[in-house]
């Protein structure tokens, strides 16, 4: 009983582990598009290495966004 406990745990795990990676590859997909398609005139890693903060949450919010998005669409 306790090792049939123990197998559905680690399972859990390994699909949540999953999801976790695909969302972090689509987010930086996506930031990626955004950054070559939609914002052709502001280089965002240029601006974050000036230090402007706004890129900063600019990116942080699309990388949440998309792996919340990615995370709700893949648990069904």
């Amino acid at each position: 009983m306790q090792m049939d406990f123990l197998y559905a745990t680690f399972f859990n795990l390994g699909i949540n582990l999953i999801y976790t990676i695909l969302s972090l590859f689509l987010g930086v997909i996506a930031l990626i598009v955004i950054d070559r398609k939609l914002l052709k005139k502001v280089d965002i890693e240029e601006e974050l290495k000036k230090g402007n903060l706004a890129i900063a949450i600019f990116a942080a919010t699309i990388l949440v966004f998309v792996a919340l998005i990615v995370s709700f669409g893949l648990k069904g």
